[in-house]
């Protein structure tokens, strides 16, 4: 029920991005210069970045994060650049 309900909210909001009843004017200015167009365009914005959080929370695959975590737990960490793996001595020596 949870992914029909995201699934539709994804629908609906595709379907809203085609704002063809913009198109042919620019009043009414909101705040006595924003035109409407873009005004929808920034509340659309929002709307599509809060479902993106919205999906990022509830819908995110947590296996992958499973996966990940394993893997770096097992590797070990890259040697840091200011390190050198060998110091002047060691490489004179071989």
């Amino acid at each position: 029920m949870k992914q029909l309900f995201l699934v539709l909210l994804i629908v609906v909001l595709y379907a809203l991005h085609q704002d063809v009843w913009f198109w042919r004017t620019a009043s009414p200015l909101l705040f006595g210069f924003l035109p409407v167009g873009i005004t929808y365009h920034v509340c659309f914005t929002l709307a599509v970045s809060a479902l993106m959080g919205l999906l990022v929370k509830v819908a995110w695959p947590k296996h992958l994060e499973n996966v990940g975590e394993k893997k770096s737990e097992t590797t070990p960490p890259p040697a840091s650049a200011s390190t050198p793996l060998l110091s002047e001595s060691e490489d004179a020596a071989s």
